[in-house]
């Protein structure tokens, strides 16, 4: 169900803004807007599921849910016997150096949910 506290975009990535989510006849559909590629807003109507029109596939207008995305750093000990550990500095990772093999720098960049 669409929320009117979420973000969403499009399915082809344009910005999307959503005014109300108890319209229509049945109140089973979103009001908003959406960016269009000459940077101008314009109205749009959505199912409350988010599918932008009532048919069996999927439209380049059907709205994405937009989740935060988050960056982390973690210092990766790999020890000879294929043990793996995970740290939130390189200083917490060197007071666990005895019998490393290896400490590896891993950027992280993922979106809230991602994997789950």
């Amino acid at each position: 169900m669409i929320d009117i506290n979420k973000k969403y975009r499009t399915r082809d990535g344009r910005e999307v803004r959503i005014y109300a989510t108890d319209c229509g006849r049945d109140g089973d559909m979103a009001h908003g807007a959406i960016k269009n590629k000459s940077e101008r807003w314009g109205q749009c109507s959505w199912y409350k599921d988010g599918r932008f029109y009532d048919g069996p596939h999927s439209h380049e207008l059907d709205l994405i849910e937009v989740r935060p995305r988050h960056k982390r750093t973690l210092w990766i000990n790999e020890y000879e016997d294929n043990r793996p550990t995970a740290h939130l500095s390189k200083e917490l990772a060197d007071q666990y150096r005895f019998d490393r093999m290896a400490c590896i720098k891993v950027e992280l960049d993922f979106e809230e949910g991602e994997g789950l």
